[in-house]
């Protein structure tokens, strides 16, 4: 995929959604299962996907974003990056490029996202996490939800209120710019609403925090 085919998609009333999560999930498993489900949910809804591409997570998405898509127009967007170890891409991307560092993948993930949601993973998964939150903190891109998918996220977010919100080393206000969802059903009902804002065009759009909450 060429720069030229990512402005393309950045046309107005085209709503992106990235899907981050670890390479290591099974097939089968219950997180693949519940990305796989979320990914059927977009492609049913018209909304592209945006990931990176690869296998696990990614390709969970994929491959429901493929099936849900098949009555609609929205397409998925792999977004790789050269390891020292090959990472295929997966099979039902619509257009995809590779990345030779992490931070220009990352500016490109920020430039097409209207929505994050971030499910289990590791250390590549939370820098994701990370930077969407910060980008949104600081408002170098517009206030995007930021979705935790999973029980897992349950006991970071409790250190993050407990230790570095607690010594004010940011404000409850940044804390409630990330969303935390049981399941991909919870997901999509949020994904729902933000994009109903979208189409309204409503810039002062924000998820009910206090719903969501742990």
């Amino acid at each position: 995929m060429k720069d030229k085919d990512i402005l393309r998609y950045l046309k107005k009333g085209h709503f992106r959604v990235s899907v981050f999560g670890s390479a290591r999930i099974k097939e089968g498993s219950y997180v693949y299962n519940q990305v796989k489900s979320l990914g059927k949910m977009l492609g049913e809804r018209g909304i592209d996907l945006v990931s990176g591409g690869g296998p696990g997570v990614m390709e969970a998405s994929i491959a429901g974003h493929k099936i849900g898509r098949k009555k609609t127009n929205a397409k998925a967007i792999g977004l790789g990056i050269k390891l020292p170890h090959e990472q295929r891409f997966a099979k039902g991307l619509t257009l995809k490029k590779e990345f030779a560092r992490f931070s220009g993948r990352l500016d490109n993930f920020m430039l097409l996202s209207d929505a994050v949601v971030v499910a289990p993973g590791g250390i590549g998964t939370m820098l994701e996490l990370f930077y969407a939150w910060q980008l949104v903190q600081v408002e170098h891109i517009c206030n995007i939800p930021v979705i935790l998918m999973g029980d897992m996220w349950k006991g970071l977010v409790k250190w993050l209120e407990k230790e570095p919100l607690r010594r004010r080393y940011f404000e409850k206000r940044t804390r409630r710019m990330v969303f935390v969802a049981r399941d991909c059903k919870e997901v999509i009902r949020m994904i729902d609403k933000a994009y109903d804002a979208f189409k309204k065009d409503d810039k002062n759009f924000c998820l009910n925090f206090e719903k969501y909450s742990l």
